[in-house]
């Protein structure tokens, strides 16, 4: 397939409306992939006979592929060409969506939502570097990554709205069905419309051995974690798995430092305390976060009999409120600074978690989940612009893929572990409480759902401590200040000068 860039007055007479809603449409799928399966998991076990602790792997499968190879996608795309890259994340991510919706076997939908992962790996830089070169003057560059932001954020809520009304109204398979109509829709508009560029200087070969060490690093964890609730933590298949990861994932960091030609992750780029404190308040919160979604739904279905597509609706006003949090963090970013809003951020949702922690069996929406969920993702909101913004300060141009692609990876890791860590929690928890019901009493519907119900609010209540902890390293990120000197390139809310750090 030819990937020319188009005729230089195709490219000039394209507008910019169109590259904006290009980018964000795709943004919108591979953010909306990552919880869209989370309303339909109670009828894709009952359909697939996955088992409680390994329905989380339709979740993780994807996320670790997209966590693993993200940083490969931001660098590919600075190096071999947005629009090249963008066609293809696209055409992966739109393949592995059709072999999804067609997977007889619990193998094959979990190494189609891997492969979905990997597309969006490779997607989601592009679109973001797209923009960059695209809107250069400040104001109309702070409006296209508010959008952006608030599309990437509220897609992440929005799955569950979608995958409700996909499950009921047709079948799970849909939820995966949905992408290849749109997919193939932005695949034929990318290619007649979107202009090739690429960054400057030496092209450089890809660390393709550093991608798939930190890959396998990170699904060996996740397993260990996994596995330990079924066979504890002193059994050797969890030590196995928890070691083999440890040497991983040292492997990959000494790769980067000393043998990769052109790393991955450059391990330098953590000197800077902007880059590393907010990569670690990202990993805390996605971690806190991230795993909110899968409880809440299963909780909504398990325990208070919702449907799928009452579920859905349920989750509305999280979108909502992670739109209206991601537009006012971008407005008040070079006012305030990026810290103060992650403070606030991390804060409002370790609030949320707690509150989600005193659910009951008879708890009601309006009163006992609607208030924490929208303190929850609010917070979330709040904190995308000012993470994507301390992240990328001061990284010059030609970086500024990666940058975005290490704290979207953060994001990833930090959810796939957190969700792990959580359920392991969740499902020791029910496991205890079934046992001190007696075998007599273990298997009837009141006992199990206040099991389950206890797992469930000890998996909130741990994910509020990891929020503290994230409000707790959000002190650590540096003020920004403006300067007078040449602007940079910030992925998310505004155009920035260079910064200071405090």
């Amino acid at each position: 397939m030819d990937h020319d860039p188009p005729p230089a007055w195709r490219a000039r007479t394209v507008p910019d409306w169109l590259v904006l809603t290009l980018a964000c449409v795709a943004q919108f799928m591979v953010v909306l992939d990552v919880s869209i399966v989370n309303v339909a998991l109670p009828a894709i076990k009952a359909d697939l006979g996955f088992s409680q602790s390994g329905l989380q792997w339709v979740l993780n499968a994807y996320t670790l592929a997209f966590a693993g190879f993200l940083l490969l996608g931001g660098r590919a795309a600075d190096l071999y060409g947005r629009r090249r890259v963008f066609l293809l994340g696209l055409g992966v991510f739109t393949g592995a969506s059709l072999l999804g919706g067609f997977a007889q076997d619990q193998a094959m939908l979990i190494g189609a939502r891997a492969i979905q992962g990997l597309g969006g790996a490779i997607l989601s830089p592009a679109t973001l570097t797209i923009l960059t070169t695209t809107f250069s003057e400040p104001k109309a560059r702070s409006r296209a990554m508010g959008m952006w932001s608030a599309v990437a954020g509220a897609g992440g809520a929005a799955g569950a709205l979608l995958g409700g009304v996909l499950t009921q109204e047709l079948s799970w398979r849909w939820i995966l069905f949905i992408n290849v109509p749109i997919g193939a829709a932005a695949m034929v508009a990318a290619r007649a419309f979107l202009q090739e560029t690429r960054g400057a200087g030496e092209r450089q070969p890809l660390d393709v051995r550093g991608a798939v060490l930190v890959t396998a690093g990170l699904t060996a964890l996740v397993y260990g974690l996994v596995r330990s609730a079924n066979v504890g933590w002193t059994s050797w298949q969890t030590a196995l798995a928890l070691t083999g990861a440890a040497g991983l994932v040292a492997w990959f960091l000494v790769h980067e430092s000393r043998r990769a030609v052109s790393p991955l992750m450059p391990i330098a780029m953590f000197a800077r305390r902007s880059i590393w404190s907010a990569n670690l308040v990202m990993l805390l919160l996605a971690g806190a976060i991230f795993a909110m979604w899968f409880f809440v739904s299963l909780y909504l279905q398990d325990v208070l009999a919702y449907s799928p597509l009452r579920t859905g609706f349920a989750f509305l006003p999280q979108t909502l409120a992670i739109v209206f949090g991601a537009q006012l963090s971008s407005r008040l970013i070079l006012r305030i600074g990026p810290r103060p809003l992650l403070v606030a951020g991390a804060a409002s949702a370790a609030a949320g978690l707690f509150w989600l922690g005193q659910v009951g069996v008879h708890s009601a929406y309006w009163t006992d989940i609607l208030p924490p969920s929208v303190l929850i993702t609010l917070g979330l909101g709040l904190s995308f612009t000012p993470l994507a913004y301390a992240s990328t300060a001061g990284v010059a141009p030609h970086e500024a893929g990666l940058a975005s692609g290490l704290v979207n990876t953060s994001r990833q890791i930090g959810g796939a572990i957190g969700l792990a860590a959580l359920a392991t929690v969740a499902v020791n928890r029910m496991d205890s409480a079934l046992r001190s019901a007696g075998p007599s009493l273990s298997r009837s519907r009141a006992v199990l759902t206040e099991a389950t119900t206890q797992g469930y609010t000890e998996a909130f209540l741990v994910s509020a401590f990891i929020a503290l902890a994230a409000m707790v390293a959000a002190v650590l990120v540096p003020t920004v200040r403006r300067r007078s000197s040449a602007p940079i390139e910030v992925p998310s809310g505004e155009l920035a000068t260079a910064p200071a750090e405090n």
